[in-house]
């Protein structure tokens, strides 16, 4: 990369988290490169390392530094469609580091823009979904800038010669040689990995742990929730109306005392490896939970059964980092029709790391008392049930007999693969 335009440096504009990559990484390219470095943060509801961040990367040899607040804008355009699209990676990750990722690459090409860079940097792996979420991201928003990815070539082959650079130049960093996890945070979960995690027999240690505490330890009481949906978006907890910030904030806290939203996955990268990836959720998980539990009382069944398949194709596609593509964007409009009488109230009972539901109740519950009920009250027309699988059962029943003529060696209700 030519450093120098027209006698200026080119200017790079750094997705910064304070951590350990790219607090080498600033210093780095400002060395290889001799370019002024751009140090931008997205603030998505972290709590680790986002202390002074300004002065540390002004410190480590950025040029210019900013600071975005991501939270609301995370909250209301990523982590509420996702949750009502019932997103969960391989039926059970909340794709927090993934939904994350669109947010701030969008925030990077922003400031990128403003500054007037040529290039932009991230600090992903060569092995890692990150770097596919990011650069597509920019090629969708912003094609005429250029990618520099530091990780796929420096020469650093670990994160302890990462720490030996980092000590060498004066670089301060909170990762240590004891306590080597990669951690990325923001409010809709954690993910740890790296360390002692990267063996799939270890069990993870207390410590690698941030946000929950272990379930055993949890209180011997059980903690009860009121949620409150209306089309789909979380709008109160326990007949408190919140902002969905606050509410999120609120669940963290409540459901982290009480052991919920710890995972421990073998999950499938789209990079084609599987990897070890530890998870903590605790608002997440009960959303996801509650929001289910109020779909099974109010959407009819075709489009219940039907919705499964979209939630995980809509979770692949944010997995694999195709938030701004027309896919999505086609995808929001069957699910917000869905979610149109998604409302009312959900009771959960939260107890040493497990989530159960204790009722729910909506305008448009589907629910009906007499036909389900065995008592007098019920007003279910069972004479019609004869008839019912009478035709149900039709085509079924034609088969076989069909089969007992032609093939009468057959026995019924062996293999008959055709």
């Amino acid at each position: 990369m030519n450093a120098h335009t027209n006698g200026k440096k080119e200017k790079i504009a750094l997705a910064y988290s304070g951590g350990l990559d790219t607090s080498v990484m600033i210093h780095w390219l400002k060395e290889k490169f001799d370019a002024e470095i751009v140090a931008v943060t997205g603030n998505l509801g972290q709590t680790k390392e986002i202390e002074n961040l300004e002065q540390k990367a002004l410190k480590t040899g950025a040029s210019a530094f900013h600071f975005v607040d991501l939270r609301e804008a995370f909250v209301e355009s990523y982590i509420w469609p996702s949750l009502k699209a019932g997103a969960l990676y391989e039926d059970i990750y909340p794709m927090a580091t993934s939904l994350g990722r669109p947010l701030l690459a969008k925030a990077l090409v922003d400031a990128a823009l403003a500054e007037g860079c040529t290039t932009l940097a991230h600090g992903c792996t060569g092995k890692g979904n990150d770097q596919v979420r990011f650069e597509v991201t920019f090629a969708a928003l912003a094609p005429q800038l250029k990618v520099i990815a530091p990780v796929r070539e420096w020469e650093f082959k670990s994160r302890e010669e990462e720490i030996a650079y980092a000590d060498l130049k004066g670089i301060p960093v909170a990762a240590t040689k004891k306590s080597p996890y990669s951690i990325d945070e923001n409010i809709w979960g954690t993910s740890i990995e790296c360390g002692v995690l990267e063996n799939p027999m270890t069990v993870p240690p207390e410590d690698a742990y941030q946000r929950t505490v272990a379930p055993e330890q949890a209180p011997d009481e059980a903690t009860q929730v009121e949620i409150e949906f209306e089309q789909g978006v979380p709008i109160g907890l326990d007949g408190k109306k919140m902002d969905g910030l606050t509410l999120i904030e609120t669940l963290n806290k409540i459901g982290g005392a009480n052991g919920v939203g710890r995972m421990d996955l073998i999950e499938n990268r789209l990079v084609g490896i599987k990897s070890r990836e530890v998870y903590e959720t605790p608002a997440a998980t009960i959303l996801h939970f509650a929001h289910r539990e109020l779909e099974r009382l109010t959407l009819e069944k075709t489009v219940f059964q039907y919705k499964r398949g979209v939630s995980q194709d809509y979770a692949n596609l944010i997995y694999n980092g195709l938030w701004f593509s027309p896919m999505r964007v086609a995808l929001d409009a069957f699910i917000n029709e869905t979610q149109r009488t998604v409302t009312g109230l959900v009771r959960v009972k939260l107890f040493k790391g497990n989530v159960s539901v204790l009722g729910r109740m909506s305008p448009y519950s589907l629910y009906n008392e007499e036909l389900a009920t065995y008592t007098a009250a019920d007003t279910f027309n069972h004479r019609a049930a004869e008839g019912f699988i009478h035709i149900y059962g039709l085509g079924l029943k034609t088969y076989n007999e069909v089969l007992r003529k032609t093939e009468p060696s057959v026995s019924i209700g062996a293999d008959i693969s055709l």
